[in-house]
């Protein structure tokens, strides 16, 4: 699914479907990914070590196996939204964002990259660009480009309306780590406490036609996501997800091999 298509089914109330790339780096895998009906993918450069040049590759992949690419960045600066759009991405993943600040910085390098500086910051501030010439340009450029904005923290809950009423902001992103460890029950995701919270945030974004992620990790919990509303499903990572399948099949393996054994043993014992 490319952007232009994963954003007009979100925008009509529809589900899209994708998981994180952290392990994953080389390009070989494209024909898995053809063949996995993700939605979208996000490359992890927040806490997988990744460059630029990876980035760009990877971008490039999932593009020409018609898959969506996001790029999660290390930290809520605009030079860092600013590389991940050079690198060829659709959306930036944006974590951890507590301030009004950060998140209108950020919003406007998705929005008006490559204006820097001064300029930038009547963008954000003043909505003045420096010709309707200039904002016309720079519309049609960044017309793709979306931005996911990270409430991953307590204060960032406290602060939410605040932040949504930046606008311009096309997803939010739960991070349950972060926020499960900033409530005070790290990791307890059917704590009433971290549902009540999750549930609420998407409860405000759905009132402004805002998607939310949920980045929870196994089939149990991304349904319950899925059941309070997150729309903008994301689910588990690459390396999870393939070490579960290794697991589980080998295991299946293993008890079919024990139950040849067992069947030679009784048979030859009956000889």
């Amino acid at each position: 699914m490319n952007a232009t298509k994963l954003r007009r089914t979100l925008k009509s109330g529809g589900h899209v479907f994708g998981c994180m790339l952290s392990q994953m780096a080389s390009t070989r895998f494209e024909s898995v990914l053809a063949g996995s009906t993700l939605d979208y993918a996000i490359v992890d450069s927040e806490h997988g070590s990744r460059d630029r040049a990876e980035i760009q590759a990877l971008c490039g992949m999932l593009r020409h196996a018609d898959i969506t690419p996001i790029v999660r960045v290390p930290i809520p600066k605009s030079e860092w939204v600013a590389m991940a759009l050079d690198a060829g991405t659709a959306g930036v993943l944006v974590p951890y964002c507590e301030t009004v600040a950060e998140v209108q910085a950020v919003v406007a390098t998705v929005k008006w990259h490559p204006l820097k500086g001064e300029y930038l910051r009547r963008a954000v501030e003043d909505n003045v660009l420096p010709s309707p010439e200039t904002r016309k340009y720079l519309t049609n450029r960044r017309k793709e480009s979306f931005v996911i904005i990270g409430i991953e923290s307590e204060p960032a809950y406290k602060n939410l309306d605040a932040i949504l009423d930046v606008g311009g902001i096309d997803g939010v992103f739960i991070g349950p780590n972060d926020m499960s460890t900033s409530l005070g029950v790290p990791d307890d995701y059917s704590n009433k406490k971290y549902l009540n919270v999750v549930a609420d945030i998407i409860k405000r974004c759905t009132a402004r036609k805002i998607p939310v992620m949920v980045h929870q990790q196994t089939i149990e919990t991304s349904s319950k996501a899925i059941e309070l509303g997150a729309r903008f499903v994301l689910h588990s990572t690459d390396g999870r997800m393939l070490q579960r399948i290794i697991q589980n099949e080998m295991n299946a393996l293993r008890k079919a091999a024990g139950a040849a054994v067992k069947a030679t043993k009784d048979t030859a014992g009956t000889v």
